[in-house]
């Protein structure tokens, strides 16, 4: 009941990234899905800005031989819920998503 209430203040954003199996360089994305947090046609400016935020932290993660995908996908929500906060201070439920080529 608690998420509910969450996601009907807050909303959820998705994002989806594919990476190269071998480098873990990202081949597609980060492509940043919205429901009920805000109209996205209004917003492309934060989303944006959120997609190179997201391309960092893969960045930074490959830079430090992070490889196991929980911890990219805790990294890549970290960077975007706090980039989120500072901008519209809201705290949507964010799900990463990592598929690998």
């Amino acid at each position: 009941l608690r998420d509910r209430e969450m996601l009907s203040e807050n909303g959820i954003i998705i994002i989806s990234a594919t990476l190269n199996k071998k480098d873990k360089t990202i081949l597609s994305g980060p492509d940043i899905l919205t429901r009920g947090f805000v109209y996205v046609k209004e917003s492309e400016e934060l989303m944006n800005s959120a997609r190179e935020t997201l391309k960092r932290a893969v960045e930074k993660c490959n830079s430090a031989n992070i490889n196991e995908y929980g911890i990219m996908k805790q990294k890549m929500k970290d960077s975007v819920s706090d980039y989120i906060y500072s901008q519209t201070k809201r705290r949507p439920m964010i799900l990463p998503v990592i598929m690998e080529v």
